[in-house]
């Protein structure tokens, strides 16, 4: 797993930070998504998870316009220049991002119009508009209006008398434009129909008919049935619009004195958030079209007009709806990773050895388990836990509920602040406190991201520690779709470690110093630039020098600027960034050894692993919660935690890297110029899929496409 380099002349000095070069965020992260939205054009993958792809576009821009977008406009309008690494500035940065977005939505609908309806077409899954319905659907439509949907409809007038109504972040409403029928030179009135959450947005038309199935969007019916809301006047038009808002979370934690009852405050402000984008239907009347574009404050660069459905998140619920295993991946066969003999305990595993789980291809379940035993176990009289994002009926939290009813002292660390689950969060913090569970909120200043389960048990050699360090959540519905990590240990240097970062978590005390894990916002940073630049000495002395990293996101300068000077000694890096990366591969001089691909495929990319080949010492392979972002290093509690167990890290060396670094499936190198291109030569039906490798079984078995490779060498492919 090492690369021999010869010596050389020293490099001249690497240039200033400023003359360096980065790609810019925001714009790195829409080429992520636009390699999301490649997903759903792709047609040698399944029908319907082609759609799926197309809605969780939808979902990605909708959340980085509500914090990315916002933070932006709201730096423009408080007369902030600085500029990012790139040397944009915020405005210059909102324009190129309006003609980024502005392709990408267009392209989203065109593969909604050209590629997707037409082949669910053939396959007996239609979806309607108000034109295409004939006598029969017509008559079923109007009937589902007069029951289900016009009983919760109430039109908003807006003139002189009446308001302009406040629209919530997010929400389907339609812009009518309506006058009298005994006057027709009366001019035409503008009314708002705020469409209720409640209602589902894409509606199946007579479900009870089979074989074909299909589909209406809940505003073509609205739109349809718009005349029964006025009577006694014309609807000239009717347009679906929404407004998204500005839902960045800002808590000012010295001065609140209860971090729950802020935040919940500062949830119900989030619905009146500054407008950052309207989405609007094409052919809306234009006088209507700039009154509203008036009330709501928006210049025109953060208009979209759809040609097509408001939102198509809302795709997600056909998905959900249809039984077509013919259209959608294969079931996962998901190997239990940890077997136990009947009356066995997860515990006496663990004092065994060291267990690691690669999700979703083995059960999240010995997770689910492990907490649960320890709610139940006589001997365990303490448990230990972060919780970040979990799922809405969590197994795990009702294991810490009954832990703390069975007389067990239950500490559980929940993160209110985790981005979009704030409300999650807060309700299932009042349900452990009123089990007497000791909830404690986070830490001022940070959020809690690292995944740490500590149980505290009597064994008759004393008390013993096991711990449960994860990439992931602790939440068993995204282990299904999510790539991550789980490691069980009872090794005394790791978990004293986690005793130590939970008491300084819990109480006033300072961690003690950790000399084992990398903690942010501790010694992560430092370390990991000590770890890089170890590999760039060893590369001058003619050593070998590997390092690979597998991570979500790379974007803190300092750690980018010691890759580039480790590429300059002749390091090897190859990284496996999913999402944002702002360092610039390929540049000669710079950063020639240094290749960046991103993995987007059938499961998410959640691992962060990095691997160091450390000559003259124990190679260096770490697990762990952290990406490479100043928030990460400096504004997170993180852990990453080394891997002693030589099988583990045979494991990762031999199996987990060769095969993330082998596919050409749903691989692509970012080049020089900021593109990602696909690998080369090979042709879908005989490119060599990780997922589909995993999926399979790996460690031994055979994979779905392609041949296995044995060393993680990255230069077996080149881009095309």
């Amino acid at each position: 797993m090492s690369a021999a380099h010869s010596t050389s002349k020293p490099a001249p000095p690497l240039p200033g930070p400023e003359k360096l070069p980065y790609f810019n965020r925001e714009l790195s992260w829409l080429a992520f998504n636009r390699r999301v939205l490649l997903q759903a054009f792709r047609q040698d993958n399944p029908l319907l998870e082609r759609l799926k792809f197309l809605s969780i576009v939808s979902s990605n821009l909708d959340e980085f316009f509500e914090i990315r977008v916002a933070g932006l406009i709201q730096q423009v309008d408080s007369g902030i220049k600085e500029t990012s690494m790139d040397g944009l500035g915020p405005k210059e940065q909102l324009r190129r991002i309006h003609s980024v977005v502005a392709s990408l939505v267009e392209d989203q609908y065109r593969c909604w119009h050209k590629e997707l309806v037409p082949a669910l077409r053939r396959e007996r899954i239609l979806f309607k508009t108000a034109d295409e319905l004939n006598a029969a659907e017509l008559k079923w439509i109007r009937n589902y209006f007069d029951r289900e949907v016009f009983p919760v409809l109430t039109p908003l007038a807006f003139d002189p008398a009446h308001p302009f109504p406040h629209l919530g972040n997010k929400t389907l409403n339609v812009l009518a434009s309506i006058r009298s029928t005994d006057d027709r030179k009366e001019p035409r009135r503008m009314v708002i129909v705020p469409v209720p959450r409640i209602l589902p947005r894409v509606v199946e038309i007579d479900p009870g008919r089979r074989p074909t199935r299909k589909f209406i969007f809940l505003s073509e019916i609205i739109k349809l049935c718009a005349s029964t809301l006025f009577p006694g006047c014309e609807v000239v038009s009717a347009k679906a619009f929404r407004i998204t808002r500005n839902s960045d979370l800002y808590i000012d934690e010295e001065e609140a004195e209860n971090l729950l009852k802020k935040i919940e405050e500062e949830l119900r402000n989030l619905r009146r958030g500054a407008a950052v984008r309207l989405e609007i239907e094409e052919g809306v009347d234009e006088a209507l079209f700039q009154r509203l574009l008036e009330q709501v404050n928006l210049p025109m660069e953060y208009v979209f007009r759809i040609n097509g459905p408001i939102n198509l998140l809302r795709l997600m619920s056909v998905y959900n709806a249809l039984d077509r295993s013919d259209l959608k991946d294969p079931s996962l066969e998901i190997r239990p990773g940890i077997e136990l003999a009947e009356q066995e305990s997860i515990f006496d595993r663990i004092d065994a050895g060291d267990l690691l789980l690669h999700h979703p291809y083995e059960s999240f379940q010995p997770v689910v388990d492990f907490v649960r035993e320890a709610a139940r176990d006589p001997t365990v009289f303490a448990i230990k836990q972060t919780l970040y994002r979990t799922s809405g009926d969590s197994p795990i939290i009702r294991s810490l509920i009954e832990a703390s009813q069975n007389g067990k002292q239950v500490t559980a660390l929940i993160e209110l602040k985790a981005r979009f689950d704030e409300a999650n969060n807060i309700q299932w913090a009042k349900q452990m406190e009123e089990a007497g569970v000791h909830v404690v909120y986070g830490v001022v200043g940070l959020k809690i991201h690292c995944k740490c389960c500590l149980i505290v048990r009597r064994t008759p050699r004393g008390i013993k520690h096991y711990l449960h360090l994860g990439t992931g959540n602790y939440n068993p519905k995204t282990a299904t779709t999510y790539t991550d990590f789980s490691y069980f240990t009872a090794r005394d240097e790791i978990t004293r470690e986690v005793a130590s970062l939970f008491n300084s978590l819990t109480g006033y005390g300072k961690p003690r110093n950790f000399d084992a894990l990398l903690v942010a916002p501790y010694n992560l940073h430092d370390a990991l630039i000590r770890l890089i630049e170890t590999e760039a000495a060893n590369a001058r002395a003619g050593q070998p020098a590997r390092i690979i990293a597998q991570i979500n996101s790379l974007i803190d300068r300092s750690t980018m600027n010691a890759l580039y000077e480790a590429s300059r000694a002749g390091v090897t890096i190859d990284l496996v960034v999913r999402g944002i990366c702002g360092l610039v591969p390929g540049i000669p001089g710079l950063s020639e050894n240094i290749r960046v691909r991103s993995i987007v495929g059938r499961f998410l990319e959640h691992v962060r692993a990095f691997y160091f080949v450390n000559h003259g010492g124990d190679p260096k392979i770490y697990l762990g919660s952290s990406d490479w972002m100043p928030r990460n290093f400096y504004r997170r509690v993180e852990v990453v935690f080394p891997l002693f167990d030589p099988k583990l890290q045979e494991r990762i060396l031999t199996d987990y890297f060769p095969t993330l670094l082998r596919d050409t499936a749903n691989s692509r190198i970012l080049s020089p110029s900021g593109a990602y291109l696909p690998l080369g030569p090979e042709t879908p039906d005989c490119a060599f899929s990780a997922h589909a490798w995993f999926a399979d079984g790996a460690n031994g078995r055979r994979p779905a496409r392609g041949r296995r490779s044995t060393t993680p060498s990255p230069r077996t492919t080149t881009a095309s």
